[in-house]
């Protein structure tokens, strides 16, 4: 399961790459003297175990005694954080300020005031050009404190200008945290629920737009609070299905960090969800020629030290290039050349087990399930489909429904109507309990119960029918999500001409291919 339950400093040391446990042994010799061997020792112990077992390290290291285990593994812990945060100094703009900071309060404490204020202004300076706004106040703070307990002479009327710093600088963090307050609701109502439902729902993910803070944003020039502004109206759009809507404020989110390329730098992971985001936006308008070129803009980004030189950074562009590549097959219908990524990805996801959220996982599972489902190999897909249905977890409701409607579809495919039958009943009171029903779902149950009455000779016109009463349905807001989840038409429509799915769809897609260019 990811993200087990697991020791916090197995799991640090695990993460370590080589050239971080090597500069370890060597901040452990230059700083540590003879009483730290032992520390050394249990990392070594623990570097060495596939799966962290406390009575199988201390069996195999017997110099290490069980009532010493807690301290020890406490200040192993705290080491190795200190050898990173050396190595990683240089490269980060939060150690480098941090840094800068510590340097300036040991100036004040041993009365060096002067020296500690050209330090500040320094480190305000460097703020200020890599958009670091709390870092500012924390410069502002002990500014205020020199000046209020020694007399420096340092400016003329500076607490005048120390003021105006600060009540600028706490305005803009008031609205920086409140914009990433409603971001962050946002994208958790999304996580939890998916798409509007309904106008419920529509109403309830309106409603975090009908704020102080969205309206004082309006006019903003600064970095984080576009930032978090484009990221409301990301979420809003997209949950909303207003792809239009996703798709402008997808593009102004990239856009912010090219026109300030070093923010890419320092807000890589908000870089990376953008990029995601458009994307995913350019695949919900098919928009075909966009969608590829921004794949491959990613794709070279990979390349890039700040992406390689750090975990985090790779696992989620591993997440959102490989997301975005199966999603280009199901656009182009491509899903049996697809099925050669799935043993890649299911190595990645035994690699990064540790770091992946569960919600990820769901949607990698759904999108390899409609990957095979879509290539003919039903067996498969319900394999993986059982994965989403077997696993109690209270995360996309939507998904987890979809789940269960393909599962249905593909037994269905299969013939094993007796199965089916039970099925049909389970499912539409998950569906039912979950609010997830709508007139699409409500019509596609009610064909496949009818389907049992029929001979398959007579089956055809039974899809015909349901196609033309589906077909209306796309254009319809709160409807379109069923049509993003399982492409329903498609399948229909390959039932009525006794081809493939992803003939169908591949057809579709060369079509709109040729008249996109045109």
């Amino acid at each position: 399961m990811p993200n087990r339950s697991t020791d916090s400093l197995f799991q640090l040391v695990q993460s370590l790459e080589r050239s971080e446990k090597r500069n370890f042994k060597l901040y452990m010799t230059r700083n540590s003297g003879s009483g730290d061997l032992k520390v050394v020792h249990l990392f070594d112990a623990l570097d060495k175990m596939k799966q962290y077992d406390e009575e199988q390290l201390l069996a195999k290291n017997p110099s290490i005694q069980k009532q010493q285990l807690s301290n020890l593994k406490a200040h192993l812990y705290r080491e190795i954080l200190a050898s990173l945060r050396l190595l990683n100094q240089e490269e980060n703009i939060d150690l480098q300020l941090h840094e800068q900071l510590d340097f300036a309060r040991i100036l004040y404490n041993k009365g060096l005031y002067l020296q500690s204020l050209k330090i500040l202004d320094r480190v305000k300076d460097l703020a200020r050009a890599n958009n670091q706004v709390t870092y500012i106040l924390q410069v502002l703070f002990l500014e205020e404190k020199i000046e209020a307990l020694h007399i420096t002479r340092s400016m003329q009327d500076r607490a005048e200008k120390l003021s105006d710093e600060v009540e600028e600088v706490n305005y803009r963090l008031g609205l920086i945290g409140s914009l990433s307050n409603l971001s962050l609701l946002l994208y958790s109502w999304y996580i939890k629920h998916g798409h509007a439902r309904n106008e419920e729902d529509t109403a309830a993910v309106d409603a975090f737009l009908n704020t102080e803070a969205i309206q004082k944003a309006q006019d903003s020039k600064g970095f984080y609070e576009r930032l978090y502004l484009y990221q409301c109206y990301c979420w809003h759009a997209f949950i909303s299905q207003n792809f239009l809507g996703y798709y402008r404020y997808c593009q102004k989110w990239v856009d912010l960090f090219n026109a300030c390329p070093k923010m890419i730098e320092i807000e890589t992971a908000h870089y990376i969800k953008g990029m995601h985001n458009l994307m995913g936006a350019h695949f919900d308008l098919r928009n075909f020629q966009k969608f590829d070129e921004t794949i491959l803009v990613f794709e070279n980004f990979l390349d890039s030290p700040v992406i390689q030189g750090n975990r985090n950074n790779l696992i989620q562009t591993f997440i959102y290039l490989n997301i975005s590549k199966l999603n280009k097959h199901f656009m182009e219908g491509t899903f049996s050349e697809g099925l050669e990524m799935v043993p890649f990805i299911e190595e990645k996801l035994q690699e990064y087990e540790l770091y992946l959220d569960r919600h990820r996982i769901l949607v990698f599972y759904y999108k390899i399930a409609s990957l095979y489902f879509g290539s003919g190999d039903c067996d498969k897909s319900i394999d993986y489909l059982n994965k989403i249905i077997n696993w109690k977890v209270d995360l996309r409701t939507d998904l987890q429904c979809y789940a269960r409607l393909l599962h249905l579809i593909a037994h269905y495919e299969l013939g094993n109507f007796d199965l089916l039958e039970y099925l049909l009943k389970s499912v539409y009171r998950f569906m039912y309990k979950m609010q997830n029903l709508s007139t699409v779902e409500e019509k596609v149950f009610k064909f496949l119960r009818n389907s049992f009455r029929h001979t398959p000779n007579e089956m055809k016109p039974q899809f015909e029918n349901l196609l033309a009463e589906l077909q209306p349905l796309e254009k319809s807001r709160l409807e379109s999500r069923a049509f993003m989840y399982l492409d329903i038409i498609s399948w229909l429509e390959s039932k009525i001409h006794n081809q493939p799915v992803q003939t169908i769809i591949r057809k579709k897609y060369l079509e709109a291919k040729r008249r996109e260019e045109v």
